[in-house]
């Protein structure tokens, strides 16, 4: 994959360098503001871009602000954001625009390098990966008119474990059932959630959004 890195703490973001150029994928650029960031995706058009919220001058939401500034400009170019802490407004901007090609993700999870990689290649490819703490205070902020309403307790688990951007086979190893168990309950989920028919990915990025009661 072709990467964009934009952190200002040069030891993260040199690591990130060498995590993902020991794996095979091409750095385009490592930058360490918003306006660079910004640049640098108009200029590469990235497979993926990984930023961290807070960068100069403020140190609040600037690497956010130009992560959605650069969506703008390229439309679904794949976002994975980086954060210290859990941030739900930032998510809640992210995940606006409905298109997928998002993640968002605690700096520590980086630490767990298989499953970095993984939702690297999950949100490069238009999926939707958030952090396990993110999902958890963003359903506390669900819409009353709750459109899962129609979902077993079973069938909403599997939808958790699919927000945390995991594939069939992953949510079948963690509830311990088969493969095709877990095709069934998200053939269902498409169907109580009013999905119809196409391409699949786009339909779980759908049926995330849903979950997570994401502005329409």
């Amino acid at each position: 994959m072709r990467v964009v890195i934009a952190d200002d703490a040069v030891l993260l973001r040199e690591g990130l360098v060498r995590l993902l150029t020991e794996h095979g994928h091409e750095v385009l650029a490592a930058v360490g503001d918003g306006e660079s960031l910004v640049e640098a995706i108009v200029t590469h058009r990235p497979d993926i871009s990984i930023v961290d919220v807070r960068m100069p001058p403020s140190h609040t939401d600037e690497g956010l602000r130009a992560a959605v500034a650069a969506r703008a400009q390229v439309p679904r170019t794949p976002i994975l954001v980086l954060s210290q802490y859990v941030e739900v407004s930032y998510a809640d901007d992210l995940l606006a625009d409905r298109a997928g090609g998002v993640g968002y993700l605690l700096k520590d999870r980086v630490a767990a390098i298989a499953e970095f990689l993984d939702a690297v290649g999950r949100v490069a490819s238009g999926g939707t990966v958030l952090d396990p703490e993110v999902v958890s205070q963003l359903l506390v902020r669900r819409r009353r008119d709750d459109p899962l309403r129609e979902l077993t307790p079973r069938e909403r688990e599997v939808l958790a474990l699919m927000a945390e951007g995991r594939s069939n086979t992953a949510i079948a190893r963690a509830l311990v059932v088969s493969d095709g168990a877990v095709e069934k309950h998200v053939r269902n989920i498409f169907t109580k959630l009013q999905l119809p028919p196409d391409e699949e990915q786009h339909r779980r990025v759908l049926a995330v959004l849903a979950y997570l009661g994401a502005p329409a």
